[in-house]
């Protein structure tokens, strides 16, 4: 008996404004209880098919079809801002239209399904990048549906938050389609992959787990540039045949037309090779002239069983000085990282004329309003021209054809690598990373990983991204869990 499919696409076809394709006749299908991934390069639209799937959006043509009574809920990338002001309890009370009689009881549950400990009159926005992600994954599972979508769950998550969080998808009983660029989280329970082409729209189905998938895509590649490698040297010689036997008259003639159709049927044989990622050139981080005590750090604020508590620490951070600031889920790693930057810790100051470059989380130092060249023209430092600032740009796949769009456009990848162009061009003297991988294709990690590792002013890093972070050498560490 075959398999239920719970979930298809039949020949859909979507699209932005009429012309930014997303989806070009896109057919497959996803049995019950799957595990699946959708992959496909940054900004190939992997979020949108979120969204055709929960019928937020409309296909241009063909149908998505959910299967009789099926539910499903998103556990999305970011906690919206709307949301943040809310306790725990007036959050998970969204996900109902009708009041909950039970709702204490079905919050317990799933705060314990995600491994998230915190007092249900909390604020959402008072809990941390790695508590919000718990969240927004126990605000799906509270829905109890049929599909769970999860979009780069394991952002802002410690290895302890990852790990269960495999536990809980290899266990779990109903279908989860996943987007994340975290290749050994998917590899571990991923049976099979949806591949969406950002060049020609298509859609592309493979069974296996995640690395498999990927080496056999990559095969498929190698097998279409060599046939087409063989076929481009055969139509070079008959080409050049029919020019020397064009000109010889008579029979030589009609063997030369003969060759010529020939020719246009190899050219027609032609494959177009899928166009694999592109990954980011090498770059390096320029950085200001200074010196001196850049930072100081003389106490911090960490959370302990959700109270604040000071902690007094003797940090002096200098020119080509690398720290790591470490500690679980929640102890106060980002807010320590934001104070540094908005000077609202006393405790720790900044060198005053010190160019900070900043890359936050969530993104919240772009302004999502520009246009992504004046996100870019924001950044530079005197005496670098608008010409110099493209080629950085282009570095980071960031082409001509992005420039005009506004940041809130950009895929959450593509935001990353917004925010690396912007720190090349701000020769920053501090470097204070926040999570740098989230988002990021993990074919350009090795690439950034080196990039920060040879930089030469100050940093302050925070990274659960064990593999990240063995590829750069720290000169110290900032426990935050330490009492």
């Amino acid at each position: 008996m075959a398999e239920e499919v719970i979930l298809r696409f039949d020949e859909v076809s979507f699209e932005y404004q009429h012309d930014k394709p997303i989806l070009d006749e896109a057919s497959f299908s996803v049995r019950k209880s799957a595990k699946i991934t959708l992959m496909g390069q940054n900004g190939a639209g992997k979020s949108s098919m979120f969204t055709l799937i929960m019928g937020e959006l409309k296909p241009k043509s063909g149908r998505v079809s959910i299967a009789n009574g099926a539910t499903i809920a998103t556990s999305r990338q970011v906690m919206a801002q709307e949301d943040l002001a809310l306790t725990l309890t007036e959050y998970f009370a969204k996900a109902f239209e009708m009041v909950q009689a039970n709702l204490a009881s079905k919050i317990s549950k799933v705060m314990a399904a995600v491994n998230l400990d915190a007092p249900a009159d909390k604020r959402v926005g008072d809990l941390s990048g790695g508590q919000q992600a718990r969240l927004l994954l126990a605000f799906a599972l509270i829905q109890n549906p049929d599909i769970l979508l999860l979009d780069e769950p394991t952002n802002n998550l410690d290895q302890a938050g990852i790990d269960h969080l495999i536990e809980f998808l290899v266990m779990y009983d109903k279908t989860a389609i996943v987007i994340s660029h975290d290749a050994d989280f998917l590899n571990c329970f991923t049976e099979g992959v949806i591949y969406l082409d950002v060049f020609t729209h298509k859609i592309e189905t493979y069974v296996g787990d995640y690395f498999s998938v990927v080496e056999e895509i990559s095969q498929r590649v190698e097998r279409e540039q060599r046939k087409n490698a063989q076929l481009k040297k055969l139509i070079i010689d008959r080409k050049e045949k029919v020019n020397f036997f064009a000109n010889k008259g008579g029979k030589m003639r009609k063997l030369a037309k003969k060759l010529k159709d020939e020719t246009a049927e190899l050219e027609e044989d032609m494959v177009d090779v899928r166009q694999e990622d592109k990954t980011i050139r090498g770059f390096n981080i320029p950085a200001q002239d200074i010196a001196g005590e850049i930072v100081k750090i003389n106490a911090v604020k960490v959370i302990h069983n959700h109270e604040p508590i000071i902690k007094k620490v003797d940090k002096i951070i200098r020119k080509k000085m690398h720290l790591i600031a470490i500690g679980p889920n929640g102890v106060g790693k980002s807010t320590f990282l934001r104070s540094l930057v908005t000077g609202k810790n006393e405790q720790a100051k900044i060198l005053d004329k010190v160019r900070v470059g900043y890359y936050s989380q969530d993104f919240s130092n772009l302004d999502f309003s520009q246009t992504v060249f004046d996100s870019l023209s924001s950044a530079l430092v005197e005496g670098t021209d608008t010409q110099a600032m493209r080629s950085v740009a282009a570095g980071f796949l960031i082409g001509g054809d992005l420039m005009g769009c506004k940041v809130s456009e950009l895929s959450e990848g593509q935001k990353g690598l917004l925010s690396f162009a912007r720190l090349v061009l701000m020769q920053p003297g501090l470097l204070i990373l926040d999570e740098p991988t989230n988002h990021i294709n993990f074919r350009h990690l090795p690439i950034i990983a080196k990039a920060i590792n040879e930089y030469q002013g100050a940093m302050i890093m925070v990274s659960h991204m064990s593999d990240f972070v063995k590829q750069i050498k720290f000169d110290d560490d900032l426990d935050l869990g330490k009492i």
